[in-house]
């Protein structure tokens, strides 16, 4: 799963594991990624560095890797796959306007490239403006827009198979569905 902040990757996830569970399907998740980058002191948002997209993407595939070691797990749930990180810091460079070397953005891309071949599904979520977000966080719109447009271009340029998840009630039924019959065919996710 990966997209913008507050576009519903959590909650959907959320669903899709309800669903599984439902079916006998042992899960396993990992998730809470930037809260943690946060609470080491890592810049985030706006000021996402070069460093703190290397850190969240060894960290995320090593959770990845933890959840699917995992004895009983037969579906890990990534929240925030690695490609997220890179795509937060492409947006944050464009808001700054600044731009990474180009031997340290073709690195942190081979990272990220290392993990998307494990993946069976992954789900790109929209931005929504409509779509009201929680008012106890303080969103910066623009910056919003951005990382939405590079979630959606990285996965373009690089043809990286996913599905677009809009916000609408059937676009993430949609989207359990796919995950659902994926997974009750033995995929992971």
């Amino acid at each position: 799963m990966l997209g913008t902040h507050s576009t519903g990757k959590t909650t959907l996830l959320k669903r899709i594991e309800t669903q599984l569970r439902a079916h006998g399907v042992a899960v396993a998740r990992t998730g809470r990624i930037a809260k943690r980058a946060a609470g080491i002191g890592l810049p985030k948002m706006t000021q996402h560095t070069a460093a703190s997209t290397e850190w969240i993407t060894a960290q995320g595939i090593a959770d990845e890797i933890a959840a699917a070691t995992t004895a009983d797990a037969e579906v890990v749930l990534a929240d925030r796959a690695p490609l997220d990180a890179l795509a937060y810091l492409h947006a944050a460079l464009e808001y700054r306007g600044e731009h990474l070397d180009r031997l340290e953005s073709e690195r942190l891309r081979l990272l990220v490239a290392t993990q998307l071949p494990k993946y069976d599904l992954l789900l790109a979520t929209v931005l929504d403006e409509s779509v009201p977000v929680d008012e106890s966080h303080t969103y910066d719109a623009r910056y919003r827009r951005l990382v939405d447009r590079h979630v959606h271009q990285l996965l373009t340029d690089d043809a990286i198979p996913h599905h677009r998840v809009t916000s609408d009630h059937d676009g993430q039924s949609r989207a359990v569905e796919r995950a659902l019959e994926l997974c009750l065919r033995g995929a992971v996710l």
